[in-house]
């Protein structure tokens, strides 16, 4: 059985080991995630199976139906899971995790939508003072970082 589960990144910490060596450790709030839709090879092409966790507050009808079927709320997150075979409804916590299983954790950056080139790529503007002669260029003299 492939183990997955999904969370919320709450941020970044340490622990020590026994020898006293820091190990970085990415901390996670996980919510009780429910199976929502189960995927066969002869009806979807795939076998895999669909889970969803944190309540969405206004659901498409697609969304309603699917979760009725698991007899749960609507979810904001759903990803599929290949491989794993669990049945439509079931609750999977943190407690499929053993001590010390290495697991890869992904997630999505924050959008930041369209940026202009001093913010994107750090590039700096131009003088403000002594003579820059462009006054009214606001941006000239726009400079996030002090190089």
């Amino acid at each position: 059985m492939i183990k997955g589960i999904l969370g919320r990144k709450i941020g970044m910490s340490q622990v020590f080991s026994d020898s006293g060596n820091p190990i970085v450790v990415t901390v996670v709030e996980v919510e009780e995630n429910v199976v929502l839709q189960k995927k066969t090879l002869e009806s979807d092409g795939n076998d895999a199976i669909q889970i969803g966790f944190s309540d969405k507050k206004i659901p498409n009808k697609a969304e309603i139906g699917r979760s009725q079927k698991a007899n749960t709320n609507p979810k904001r997150y759903v990803k599929e899971i290949r491989g794993a075979s669990l049945d439509v409804g079931k609750r999977i916590s943190a407690d499929i995790f053993q001590k010390d299983d290495l697991v890869d954790v992904t997630g999505i950056s924050k959008g930041k939508g369209f940026q202009g080139v001093i913010k994107r790529h750090g590039l700096s503007g131009g003088p403000a003072s002594h003579g820059s002669k462009i006054p009214s260029r606001s941006w000239f003299h726009r400079c996030n970082r002090q190089k």
